[in-house]
């Protein structure tokens, strides 16, 4: 293809992003050949979705066994909650009920109950959401959760009336446990290079508490 030589060659070519994606749909171009057809247009490529729906990998699952005893789990864009460790079950409530997580915050009583400072939190959970809705303002599936929550809270409702937008990468999540007590994580969200629909996010115990030895019994409490 001549035009895409020229794109190689330097050449001043003016080109939008819906024609980019028709390119490489075209050429069959995969996730790094796409990116570099738009460096060479001279725009950011978009982040590289994935497949929607498609199987978290034996490598990801293996990272999350391998950070026990701490807490760690996967979201979709969406807070579905798509893959989990032991720990983060035991220690957050995971249930088989708990499919989302932004539902699962205002209407499920376990996942609900374990945050200490619920009230606090709760505002940064539906700013991120938020944010996470105007990223992917061609998603349908937002304004349906949203939809849903606004129904089944008046908490949720206020909050999402709301115009706070806020990406969350990183925070502090107090828990109260039922056996452990009171639990204090460090948590930090990592988007995959090339999952860009899927967060990771990873949980240490807060360095001035005692949630590390906390989380260690809570695990020998339950084996397997």
């Amino acid at each position: 293809m001549s035009w895409y030589t020229w794109l190689e060659q330097g050449r001043d070519i003016k080109v939008s992003d819906a024609v980019l994606d028709a390119v490489a749909r075209v050429l069959k171009l995969d996730e790094a050949e796409r990116a570099h057809l738009y460096v060479l247009a001279g725009l950011n490529p978009p982040d590289p979705a994935g497949r929607p729906g498609a199987p978290v990998s034996v490598q990801l699952r293996t990272v999350l066994g391998a950070w026990m005893p701490n807490p760690a789990h996967v979201l979709d864009r969406h807070y579905n909650l798509v893959a989990t460790n032991d720990a983060a079950r035991w220690v957050f409530g995971f249930d088989d009920d708990v499919q989302n997580c932004m539902v699962a915050f205002f209407t499920h009583p376990i996942y609900r109950g374990r945050f200490t400072e619920w009230h606090e939190f709760a505002p940064d959970m539906v700013a991120d959401f938020r944010a996470s809705a105007a990223r992917y303002h061609d998603d349908p599936v937002f304004g349906q959760i949203a939809e849903e929550l606004c129904s089944a809270s008046t908490e949720f409702a206020g909050l999402w009336a709301q115009p706070d937008v806020r990406s969350r990468s990183q925070g502090i999540k107090a828990i109260t446990h039922p056996e452990a007590g009171d639990l204090t994580f460090e948590y930090s969200l990592f988007r995959l290079p090339d999952r860009a629909d899927l967060n990771v996010v990873l949980h240490t115990p807060h360095p001035d508490t005692d949630t590390e030895e906390k989380v260690e019994s809570l695990v020998v409490a339950h084996p397997g």
